[in-house]
């Protein structure tokens, strides 16, 4: 990351464990993804070891899968994305109208 006046700093990242955090907060095991992804089980273990590294092709199904981004994934972007896709258009607009609501909120505590 950089910090300024040619100054770099780097944070530890664990890609395999970023992938497996994903996986489990779906509920999904290693060979589910597999299947969904069209890949072996023992490919999905190998990322999760930070033994095999995916194509590019794979991340971003592996994004979709997550509802989640190829940077999210890579540790690019350390914060975590919330995608609407998975939600009907009537569930978008309560998602979206607490947000709406909770904003006011949200600025009066700083955060």
């Amino acid at each position: 990351m950089y910090k300024g006046k040619g100054v770099f700093t780097i944070d530890v990242y664990d890609f395999g464990l970023r992938l497996k955090e994903l996986r489990e907060g779906k509920n999904l095991s290693q060979a589910d993804v597999a299947r969904i992804i069209e890949i072996s089980r023992t490919t999905i273990s190998g990322y999760e070891q930070n033994i095999k590294t995916p194509k590019i092709e794979t991340l971003k199904k592996l994004a979709l899968l997550y509802n989640s981004s190829v940077d999210y994934i890579l540790g690019i972007e350390t914060r975590k994305n919330f995608y609407l896709d998975d939600f009907t258009p009537e569930q978008q607009d309560i998602v979206l109208d607490f947000l709406e609501k909770i904003k006011p909120q949200m600025k009066k505590t700083g955060d």
